[in-house]
C-alpha cells in the first residue's frame, strides 16, 4: 500500500489521472446528446469547454 501512495504523488500519475478522466468525460457525450441535452449543458455538467464537447460530438 505504501507504493501505491508514492505512487499516486508523483506529477506523471497526476496527469495520467487528469487524461482518464477526460477521456472518460468524452465518450459520455454521444450518450448525453442521445438523451436530448444540448452541447451547453453537457459542457456544465462534465465542466468542459463548449468547443471541447462539440468537437468531441462530430467524432
Amino acid at each position: 500500500m505504501l507504493n501505491l501512495n508514492l505512487i499516486r504523488n508523483t506529477k506523471v500519475y497526476e496527469e495520467a489521472f487528469e487524461k482518464g478522466e477526460i477521456q472518460a468525460k468524452l465518450k459520455m457525450v454521444p450518450l448525453l446528446l442521445e438523451l436530448g441535452l444540448s452541447i451547453q449543458q453537457i459542457a456544465e455538467r462534465l465542466k468542459l469547454d463548449t468547443d471541447v464537447v462539440t468537437e468531441a460530438a462530430r467524432n
